[in-house]
This record gives C-alpha cells, sequence and structure tokens, in this order.
C-alpha cells in the first residue's frame, strides 16, 4: 500500500501517530500543490491519500483523474472541498477523522486580545527598541455578537461573558430558548450587527452561508466595530471586507480563514493596517494533530483489514 499525506505544513505526521504499524509506503507532502496536473502526477500509484481539512480541494474533474485512489481520508468531521458523491462514483471510499473544538475558541480569543490591544504594534515597539505606541480597548461592558452558537460558538460566549461582556447571538435555526440555555440572548441579524462591538463567526460553510455577511451587514456595524472570523473564508464577502476596511466603515477585522488558502503574497489583507491576520491555524495544535492522524492510521487500518470505518457522507 502506498499512502501520501497532503499538506503536512509543519512536516509532523509521521511523528504524532503509529504509522509504522500500517507497513505501508508513506510519503509526506509539507508543500502545498495548487495544479491539478501536478498533484495527479504526485498521487500516482498511490491507493490512499490523507487530506487536511480543505487545504487542498477534491472536485470530481481530479477525483476522476486519481485512478489508483481507493481511500481518501479527511481530517476532521466535514470537508466542503470534498466532492463525496464523485467519490462514490469513483469507487473511492472517503473517510473522516475526529475533532477538538477548543482550540479554535482559543484563538478566537487570541485574536481579539491581539487587536483590542494593539498586540502586534506593541510588540513590534519593544523589539525596536521602544515603548507603548497607544490606547488599547477593553472588553468589560461591551458587546459579543456570535454568527452562530453551536460547538464552537457558545464556547466563545462563555469566554466573552467571563470577561463581562454583553452576549448575543444569531443564526438561521437559533430559538431565544436554546441561546438562553448560555445565557446569550438571541437577536435578529439586522440587530446583532448594529448592536455588537465584536461580531465573531461560529458557522459551517454551506449553500446558506456563503457570503452570509456582504456590504449590507458590514454598513450595518458600528464604526469601531471588529469583525472576527476562524470559521471560513467565503462566509465573509471579501471583497465588502476590504472596501470596508479600506474605508474604516469598521474598526477593524481578525482573520484566521480566506478565500484562498495559503493566502496569497500580494493580498490586500498583508498590508492592511487594520486588520489582524493569522494562516488558518485555529485548529493547528498538536492535540488536534494527535488526533486526526491517529484516526487516519485506524482508519486506514480497518478499511485494509475489511473492518467498519468512518464514512464521509455528503452534505
Amino acid at each position: 500500500m502506498k499512502i501520501a499525506i497532503l499538506d503536512d505544513y509543519q512536516n509532523v505526521a509521521l511523528e504524532l501517530a503509529d504509522w509504522a504499524s500500517l507497513g505501508a509506503e508513506i510519503e509526506v507532502f509539507t508543500e502545498h500543490i495548487a495544479d491539478h496536473d501536478e498533484l495527479v502526477r504526485r498521487l500516482a500509484g498511490c491507493e490512499v491519500v490523507v487530506a487536511m481539512r480543505e487545504r487542498t480541494p477534491f472536485p470530481e474533474q481530479l477525483l476522476a483523474r486519481l485512478s489508483d485512489l481507493k481511500l481518501l481520508v479527511s481530517t476532521g468531521p466535514r470537508n466542503a472541498s470534498i466532492d463525496v458523491e464523485a467519490a462514490g462514483r469513483h469507487g473511492i471510499v472517503v473517510t473522516h477523522t475526529g475533532y477538538l473544538p477548543h482550540p479554535t475558541v482559543e484563538l478566537t480569543w487570541g485574536l481579539i486580545l491581539a487587536t483590542l490591544r494593539n498586540l502586534p504594534a506593541e510588540i513590534a515597539s519593544v523589539r525596536e527598541g521602544g515603548w507603548q505606541r497607544g490606547l488599547g480597548e477593553s472588553l468589560h461592558g461591551r458587546t459579543l455578537g456570535l454568527l452562530g452558537l453551536g460547538r464552537l460558538g457558545s464556547r466563545v460566549a462563555r469566554v466573552g461573558q467571563a470577561f463581562g461582556m454583553r452576549t448575543i447571538a444569531w443564526s438561521q435555526n437559533l430559538t431565544a430558548e436554546r441561546a438562553a440555555e448560555h445565557d446569550v440572548t438571541a437577536v435578529s441579524k439586522q440587530e446583532l450587527f448594529a448592536s455588537a462591538d465584536i461580531v465573531s463567526i461560529h458557522l459551517v460553510l454551506s449553500g446558506r452561508t456563503r457570503g452570509l455577511v456582504g456590504a449590507a451587514e458590514l454598513a450595518a456595524m458600528k464604526p469601531t466595530g471588529l469583525l472576527v472570523n476562524t470559521s471560513r473564508g467565503p462566509i465573509v464577502d471579501e471583497p465588502a471586507l476590504l472596501e470596508a476596511l479600506r474605508q474604516r466603515r469598521i474598526g477593524g477585522a481578525a482573520l484566521d480563514v480566506f478565500d484562498t488558502e495559503p493566502l496569497p503574497a500580494d493580498h490586500p489583507l498583508r498590508s492592511l493596517p487594520n486588520v489582524t491576520i493569522t494562516p488558518h491555524i485555529g485548529y493547528v495544535t498538536r492535540d488536534v494533530y494527535e488526533v486526526f492522524y491517529t484516526d487516519a492510521v485506524e482508519n486506514i487500518a480497518a478499511y485494509r483489514a475489511g473492518e467498519p470505518i468512518r464514512v464521509m457522507t455528503a452534505r
């Protein structure tokens, strides 16, 4: 059996699980391969491919060309960039692994605090021999607006409450009763954007949520408002966000996710002064990767033994 592990940027996959137990030939790709022709060439002969989340999309036109592929292992429970139905038509089984939600919650608050307290600039100032550069903003008494109050949003809400924040939320199916279970007030989408000092996105990317935060929503935000996205880039209309940031119609943005990843070197988000950005590292922690790769090894072993595996279904 030949196995390819894709997009292992940190080159840590082999040390975080017992791959040797599979007795397979394993090739690790530490650089992202965007070109389909190159990817098909590099994956020739691979019966198993392990994909790191949505880093490498697998549309039907690519799956149709991977004639040796039989098992596609996706880390995490969902992967919107894999055409699961097409994979089935081409005889490819798609499996998934477990996941841990808390690292993304932690990074969400890291981004919020870094932005409101000007940490990148203050750290740079100290390293350059300077001292205090500006005034930060506090959280106590402010309003946190959550788009989504599921596993992640509800955890983010608890931290906000610990900081003394008022917490409000909206999603298409959120009820007042469900929100109250988390001491959160359910509001309309319009009220959320108009009232929140911080809007944090915690929704799954789907046909309903793609472009959900557009020009109208950004225009409704306070001029000092902060938009935080640690979910998926396409939930926000990127051109509308860029315009709002350039015109300083909102206070700023804190982003871990983008329409195109890796973010192009010349992308304007890299240079705007009112943006805090990180390279989609919400889930990039040792404990999450151990779950990903340990489960991946278990899935491959079960597949080879003809035992039940975690099959990903089309959504």
